[in-house]
């Protein structure tokens, strides 16, 4: 049974009528002001422009920018305009790739662990950036859910931002050495509250696929979730556009998914993000990738437009942080391509599409009713959004989801099937004499990773599981000192380390000193980092770097399996 006070122990919360009203309060200081884009279209906030586009049946483009250095993503923000504009493609809004200390207040962020992010300190950062060019700036990461969402909300309204977010991360980011739910609770409240309170809509943006959703094995589940942060949203007074895309790569749950979106919601969507996850092979090969999900994806707001902006992610993304002749190319190939699209809808047939979002909504509703009722009889109080916020965090996604899904109906989620079919494919290249090696040893491995990208995990336990190891959980986004703490309280022979976030070096030396030299420490991922030294803010390849350290670096996740098995034989 599900109680209070196996959820809200404390006893006493931060009340959410104060904190609305102190976002109110702070909304006669910080007001949205007229930015380059309001200005050059001629509308008070870009959730009248999406409306306006959307009765037009025109689409519109979204481009991911944001290099480590401030002054090479404000010259990358007029280039990839005035470009595109030039070969008659507008670009309509960037998202800005902001750094993961961007979420930690501003005097304690010098002292935080870097990632390969742009870092915006104060109001003029901000308004510097958004200037450069006419498009709508999307404040998507590490500005709301996070200790820092009031300082940072307030930066993006005075820069012109009408699109906030990422309300998905608060459920599932975690900040190292800030590890304070009820702070981030509070923070992300206010922050809402603010929102709420400002002159003309503003878009608060939640990525699903940055959130719960991702990690949901059946897609009504996802729907659930939409549904649950609306009701959070209306109780915060602020409308909640949703995103997805990262992990829809079969074309038929993609359409059925923004279909079923659609039925549920009624506020303009900010864009539909690309299937990174089908981006496995060379730039060439990841042109077939991105063909088929904007495909997809056009096609969608054809039939059913919505406001998503479309998403084309540069076929580079799956080696290292593309420039802006990729970004570019990426944008001429979406704008050509809905060319062609427009010719190609007669031959769409969206019946099962049709069926399946209808599938979709009516498991979600099912999910919705479940988590209200579920919460509401534990003593919840589900009128109330800092509890909400707060209940459902702490909950997390497997005990959420096994609360709530019906089961009677379930939509596999891409994501499960991708993870199962890739772990039988890495396993498959390992020896057939290593899994029974390391089956005869008993090895107890700690997997963890060092941020909230943890499909390679998932990937990675089931390797090292199918060869034999036992596994213990250290999480996502796992501190360096917890995690020591965890493989040395349960007597591990390694940990398994998965990172992404281009903090690998700096991660694993924490780490190191944590545990001394006794655990051997695998890594994999994507192994990068920026020199403290570099003069153009791009990430790089610190795997020898980490082997001289020593680190055992896996660059594919079958490597792990022989890799333990010569540090164990060296250990023994």
């Amino acid at each position: 049974m599900l109680s209070r006070t196996d959820i809200l122990p404390e006893p006493e919360l931060p009340d959410a009528r104060e904190l609305i009203a102190r976002g109110h309060a702070l909304a006669q200081d910080w007001q949205v002001q007229p930015g380059a884009f309001l200005k050059h279209h001629g509308v008070a906030c870009e959730a009248a422009h999406k409306r306006a586009m959307a009765a037009d049946g025109k689409l519109m483009q979204h481009a991911q920018i944001g290099w480590r250095d401030p002054a090479k993503s404000g010259d990358a923000w007029a280039e990839i305009h005035d470009r595109c504009a030039a070969r008659c493609v507008s670009i309509d809004r960037y998202g800005i790739c902001l750094d993961w200390s961007m979420g930690i207040p501003r005097d304690d962020r010098k002292r935080a662990m870097r990632g390969t992010g742009l870092i915006l300190n104060a109001p003029e950062d901000f308004a510097r950036l958004t200037e450069a060019a006419p498009v709508a700036p999307h404040f998507g990461d590490f500005v709301l859910g996070f200790p820092a969402s009031v300082e940072n909300t307030c930066a993006a309204l005075a820069a012109g931002a009408t699109s906030i977010g990422n309300l998905g991360q608060y459920f599932t980011f975690r900040l190292q050495n800030h590890s304070d739910d009820v702070t981030c609770t509070t923070a992300t409240l206010a922050a809402l509250a603010l929102i709420s309170a400002q002159p003309v809509p503003i878009l608060v943006h939640s990525n699903l696929d940055d959130g719960f959703a991702a990690l949901f094995g059946d897609l009504s589940s996802a729907m659930g979730a939409v549904l649950l942060e609306r009701h959070i949203g209306k109780l915060a007074g602020v409308e909640i556009s949703h995103c997805w895309g990262h992990h829809f790569s079969d074309p038929v749950r993609r359409l059925a998914f923004h279909l079923a979106l659609s039925d549920v919601s009624d506020t303009p969507g900010t864009m539909v993000y690309g299937n990174t996850t089908s981006y496995r092979g060379t730039p060439q090969e990841n042109f077939a990738s991105l063909s088929s999900y904007l495909s997809i994806d056009i096609a969608g707001q054809l039939l059913k437009p919505t406001g998503h902006a479309i998403n084309p992610v540069p076929v580079t993304e799956n080696q290292r942080i593309p420039d802006v002749e990729e970004v570019i190319e990426a944008q001429l190939f979406a704008a050509r391509l809905a060319e062609h699209q427009h010719r190609h809808m007669t031959l769409l047939d969206e019946t099962p599409a049709r069926a399946l979002a209808n599938r979709i909504v009516a498991g979600g509703r099912l999910f919705f009713d479940n988590a209200i009722r579920r919460l509401a009889s534990a003593g919840i109080d589900t009128d109330n959004p800092f509890e909400m916020l707060l209940a459902i965090r702490r909950l997390g996604d497997r005990r959420l989801e096994a609360m709530c899904a019906t089961g009677s109906d379930k939509i596999p989620s891409d994501i499960a099937e991708e993870v199962a079919e890739m772990a039988e494919v890495h396993l498959s290249r390992v020896p057939v004499a290593d899994r029974q090696a390391l089956a005869n040893l008993n090895v107890r491995i700690v997997t963890a990773t060092t941020d909230v990208h943890e499909h390679g995990k998932l990937v990675l336990d089931e390797v090292l599981s199918g060869a034999g190891a036992t596994l213990i959980d250290g999480g996502t986004s796992t501190e360096p000192r917890a995690l020591a703490a965890t493989a040395m309280d349960e007597n591990a022979d390694a940990i398994a380390l998965s990172t992404y976030n281009g903090v690998a070096m700096s991660y694993y030396n924490a780490l190191r000193e944590h545990v001394g030299k006794q655990i051997p420490i695998l890594i994999g991922g994507r192994l990068n980092q920026v020199p403290d030294s570099s003069n153009t803010s791009l990430p790089v390849d610190v795997g020898d770097q980490l082997t001289a350290s020593g680190a055992l670096v896996c660059r594919e996740i079958e490597d792990a399996v022989p890799a333990l098995l010569k540090a164990l034989k060296e250990t023994k």
